[in-house]
């Protein structure tokens, strides 16, 4: 008997139900692990993130023996068309809960189904599977700290084993799949990614356990400091599941461990939250700001983009993104507050551009983020907080360190007067942009707009 296991979000070889469920499925038979690059999404992505995905695909398949297999199109097409290859009896996933990818997979299901080839969830990409956490009358939470603590009540299983041995099977690769990964890491200009894999992975976990975990609480503000795990880049393709993680926390003890388990509860909360409204996706959760004037896209959203803003901690954090595919948590409200307040653009157009370049780009966290941001979304930061970029510049990054790393127009200022260019006689020398708009008038805007809204 053959069975297949198709990987989405769980790239790795640890830690894994429904690769457990497939070996099992096979018995004596043959066991094919394969991942499907469908165009529809691959080519919406942007390089960094297509790079980053196939240097995972690599270190995947080293994880399953040289034995993946590679795959280009529609899943509704390719995946029926595998299984009736290679006599599968059973195709096995992990349960998928966005928008897109369960729609996606309720009709791969009724496919295969029809083909009289079973389909088989098992696990999910969380701790707690979204739409499980629920209050007392059975229904979801829409505040974090709540659901936070009912989630942690809720608890979740121990890791799953690692399987010693596969009885793998690699089926022939698509070439037009192969070719995608090649071009995709040899594209030019890339930014410097991580490590792949469940190795790099668990090198990085390990040395963030060691030497950041103990001061994580208030070092994790701080952009200037490596003071991060850095590891949402391999929980977004599931190179290592949260439970791993969570595992790994149990035997910590301190304000760091608490700091970072509430952390892992955000990235459920927003998974929880698109589960029960699809359309927060790309749409306000609220309406308490229905009829609030926006304006369009300017060449101010795209000095925005590029990091020409004339404000040194929006821009730092805008060419981090550029540079790297990443940015630091506490940069990214900060430069997403600068769109929706100072520039008055609607949330969407700053969450589609972070998702092209991020390579953790989750739908949930990454849109539910600006929302809370933008004041649209579940636990919103009120509207009329309007981030000053001066003051959370000064604050988090007291020394210009990131500032100076990021734009280095400003390397001569030493200090927080990085921050202030406009302050110092040589704030300009190196052809820094002035500041494209004033953002003490900005936020009264934004405020007097709010006011609108309420007439």
């Amino acid at each position: 008997m053959t069975s297949i296991l198709w990987l989405r979000r769980d790239l790795r070889r640890s830690d894994h139900p429904a690769l457990l469920a497939a070996r099992e499925a096979a018995g004596d038979g043959d066991l094919v692990v394969a991942f499907v690059i469908d165009p529809a999404l691959w080519e919406g992505a942007g390089p960094a993130r297509r790079a980053w995905l196939a240097a995972t695909l690599e270190a995947t398949n080293e994880e399953y023996d040289d034995a993946l297999t590679l795959l280009w199109g529609d899943p509704l097409e390719v995946l029926p068309a595998l299984a009736e290859r290679v006599g599968a009896s059973s195709v096995h996933v992990t349960r998928e809960t966005t928008p897109f990818g369960h729609r996606r997979d309720q009709a791969v299901a009724e496919a295969l189904s029809a083909a009289g080839v079973d389909w088989v969830e098992t696990g999910t990409p969380y701790a707690v599977g979204p739409g499980l956490v629920v209050n007392g009358s059975g229904t979801a939470y829409k505040v974090f700290t709540p659901f936070a603590k009912a989630w942690r009540s809720h608890g979740w299983p121990d890791p799953a084993p690692r399987p010693s041995s596969l009885p793998l099977r690699r089926a022939r690769n698509d070439a037009e799949a192969t070719r995608a990964v090649s071009e995709a890491l040899a594209a030019p200009d890339l930014p410097e990614l991580p490590g792949a894999g469940e190795k790099a992975a668990a090198a990085r976990w390990r040395g963030f356990l060691e030497d950041a975990l103990p001061a994580y609480k208030g070092d994790r503000d701080l952009p200037g400091t490596d003071g991060t795990s850095r590891m949402s880049p391999y929980l977004k393709l599931g190179v290592v599941h949260p439970r791993t993680l969570l595992a790994d926390l149990a035997n910590r003890r301190g304000e760091g461990k608490e700091t970072y388990v509430t952390e892992l509860a955000w990235r459920e909360f927003y998974a929880d939250v698109l589960w029960h409204n699809p359309s927060s996706a790309w749409k306000d959760l609220r309406d308490a700001l229905d009829g609030m004037a926006y304006d369009d896209e300017s060449d101010a959203v795209e000095a925005w983009r590029t990091g020409t803003t004339g404000y040194p901690i929006v821009d730092a954090g805008m060419r981090q993104l550029l540079a790297e595919g990443w940015m630091h948590n506490r940069v990214r409200m900060i430069t997403a507050s600068f769109l929706t307040k100072d520039l008055h653009v609607w949330w969407p157009v700053g969450a589609r551009h972070f998702l092209h370049h991020l390579v953790d780009g989750d739908i949930a966290s990454n849109n539910h983020g600006w929302q809370w941001v933008a004041g649209t979304g579940t636990d919103a930061s009120p509207y009329f907080r309007v981030f000053n970029p001066v003051t959370q510049g000064e604050k988090f990054d007291p020394d210009g360190e990131y500032v100076r790393r990021w734009v280095p127009e400003l390397a001569h200022l030493r200090g927080r007067a990085a921050h202030q260019p406009w302050e110092h006689d040589d704030g300009y020398d190196h052809d820094y942009p002035k500041r494209i708009v004033d953002h003490a008038e900005e936020r009264r805007e934004a405020l007097r707009r709010l006011e609108a809204t309420k007439g």
